[in-house]
């Protein structure tokens, strides 16, 4: 995921040194005629904030040099940056990275530019705004677009298998069977033979199309695009609060109940192993070859699903769990301004640019993600229409108000590292749910 919070990276400065890192700029404070760098990490973004750099050139006079790396590189790189005072001005910042940030001082506090230039906070989705807020109350970000999961399918394999679109809408998922959710999945895998995975003599051990991917990059500690929509629709919640989680629930019996039916997809065969979904990290290139029918992803991924050619593909909402409830993780990104910038004002200038309608219409009207502004989204979901994709399954999540936050706490990538290791090692049945106990006391001392 652009999102997929593998932060272990973050921990370490890593040996390696990007190219063009460098802050650059004299230092002074007129924010024109200056050249500020600024870090992406998603290539379907980068067109839409080349057009709002090129228009903001033209409007303040600073050029913006755009650099675009992959999600591993990134990280890597930021955190050398940070190290070596190479850090670009301008970086996409994440939600799991900037309490870390903020408590290594590598970010600058934008509360008072806030103030002092009337950014009216009300224009953002209801609750992007307060999640750049730190613990020392300092502002570190304004919001640049949110996304939410759901689960796009291949046309063909839901028509062959006997299913309409009108009934994805009203799977529901538990974990005593699984529920209409499991059906879905089981009639979807099949085995070499030809062999559906409910028939009888159905082959697990030879599967051709496997029911549901299993992502490699969702196999963490926040679950985004694997075992999260289940837990978190089963009254479940990472810990006692967020933002800034300080007691840890991965012990709790709506956890291990579920990871344990989730688990379950990959013993019966319908989902693939771990270490198949950790070689291939995106199930994309699976799906589009014909080894997945389903593949619960992001929404930030509505381009390499709906917009390629080759399979027709749609999209249907997470199942419904307890009480009828579905579930999605809400993440939402800023910009933060590295704290050793030369130009911060310049940079200040092209975050407040990159937080407003002129360029989150831009965005909007790309179709790519869901800016923060409440206006761009619709500008956006007229412009996903305008393509033909029928998007609702993400935006459904967001209205029906089944949302829950992605964790935001200190020690994360320390969280991160030992619950990613005790979910892969129960998904591979190497461990049993014990794991689970003994994990969240680790993850739970780090607070004490």
């Amino acid at each position: 995921m652009r999102r997929a919070v593998a932060v272990a990276a973050v921990a370490a400065v890593a040996p390696l040194v990007l190219a063009g890192c460098s802050a650059a700029g004299d230092g002074g404070s007129d924010a024109s005629a200056e050249t500020i760098t600024y870090w992406l990490w998603d290539t379907n973004q980068q067109p839409a904030y080349q057009q709002c750099a090129d228009d903001f050139e033209a409007e303040s006079g600073v050029t913006v040099k755009i650099e675009q790396y992959g999600w591993a590189d990134y990280w890597q790189g930021l955190t050398t940056g940070f190290a070596s005072g190479t850090a670009p001005d301008v970086f996409a910042d994440h939600l799991s990275y900037f309490p870390e940030f903020v408590s290594q001082g590598q970010l600058l506090d934008l509360s008072d530019k806030v103030e002092a230039d009337g950014i009216d906070l009300g224009i953002y989705q209801d609750g992007l705004a307060d999640l750049w807020v730190g613990q020392d109350g300092g502002r570190y970000g304004l919001p640049k677009d949110f996304d939410t999961v759901a689960t796009f399918y291949n046309e063909q394999m839901l028509t062959d298998a006997g299913y309409t679109a009108g009934q994805l809408t009203d799977l529901a998922w538990n974990t005593t069977d699984g529920g209409t959710f499991e059906q879905l999945v089981a009639h979807l895998t099949i085995d070499e033979n030809g062999v559906r995975g409910d028939e009888a003599g159905f082959d697990k051990a030879h599967v051709a199309t496997y029911g549901l991917a299993l992502s490699g990059n969702g196999l963490n500690a926040s679950g985004q695009q694997t075992w999260a929509p289940y837990a978190l629709s089963n009254e479940w919640y990472f810990g006692d609060q967020t933002p800034w989680t300080t007691s840890w629930n991965f012990d709790a019996p709506e956890f291990v109940d579920t990871m344990a039916w989730y688990k379950g997809l990959i013993d019966q065969g319908y989902m693939p192993s771990v270490d198949i979904a950790l070689s291939e990290q995106d199930p994309l290139n699976g799906y589009l070859a014909g080894r997945y029918a389903l593949v619960t992803d992001g929404s930030w991924m509505n381009t390499s699903y709906l917009g390629q050619d080759d399979v027709a593909t749609k999209v249907f909402p997470t199942p419904a769990g307890v009480d009828g409830a579905r579930a999605s993780l809400f993440n939402g990104l800023s910009d933060g301004i590295w704290a050793g910038t030369k130009n911060p004002d310049a940079a200040w200038s092209w975050v407040k640019y990159l937080a407003s309608t002129d360029c989150q219409d831009v965005v909007a009207e790309s179709a790519v993600v869901f800016p923060a502004i409440k206006s761009s989204t619709e500008l956006a979901e007229q412009a996903f229409a305008d393509k033909g994709w029928d998007i609702s399954a993400f935006t459904v999540q967001v209205s029906d108000g089944t949302t829950k936050l992605l964790p935001i706490a200190d020690h994360w990538s320390d969280v991160n590292d030992t619950m990613t290791a005790t979910i892969e090692a129960y998904l591979k049945g190497s461990v049993g749910p014990e794991a689970f106990t003994e994990a969240n006391d680790k993850v739970n001392a780090l607070f004490e």
